[in-house]
């Protein structure tokens, strides 16, 4: 493979691609729940449920890609595989179908996690002056600190 020369360190590469590999691995764990929960939400909110998850895990596909060619940006491997995000994210599984009120819970703290593993991932970025990356994890936290206060904004 050819030498990557892009004046960021082998190591920082490294560095800032594992807190990228927690932020993707956490991105598609709440994906996944997002998709989960618009395809089973039932009850009186359920259009509008349906509608705004669909917008949500739609942002968040496109976000996983993102941060995946980032990584490989980098030099690194994506990880790609659903063992591999398991041993990454931080965000827990949900077992069964909850109600829809807690299915919108659920979800705000899911986002909510994303930004924290945003701000772990975000200082190693900054101090290697990797700016791309830093730039794509400051846009990943201010979607996900929006998208968690329109969900806190539904109790």
């Amino acid at each position: 493979m050819n030498e990557i020369d892009i004046g960021i360190s082998t190591a920082d590469r490294s560095t800032i691609a594992e807190g990228l590999k927690r932020l993707l691995a956490d991105s598609y764990t709440l994906y996944l729940q997002t998709h989960n929960f618009h395809w089973n939400v039932t009850g009186p909110q359920f259009r509008e449920l349906h509608l705004m998850f669909e917008e949500h895990y739609t942002e968040l596909a496109t976000a996983v890609d993102e941060i995946a060619e980032r990584i490989r940006t980098l030099g690194e491997v994506a990880p790609g595989t659903y063992k591999a995000f398991a041993q990454l994210s931080s965000i827990p599984e949900v077992d069964g179908v909850p109600e829809a009120s807690e299915m919108v819970k659920i979800l705000k703290r899911g986002h909510e996690q994303v930004v924290k593993t945003c701000r772990k991932a975000l200082g190693p970025a900054q101090e290697a002056g990797d700016e791309s990356s830093a730039a794509l994890i400051s846009d990943r936290m201010r979607i996900h600190e929006k998208t968690a206060w329109m969900l806190r904004a539904m109790h």
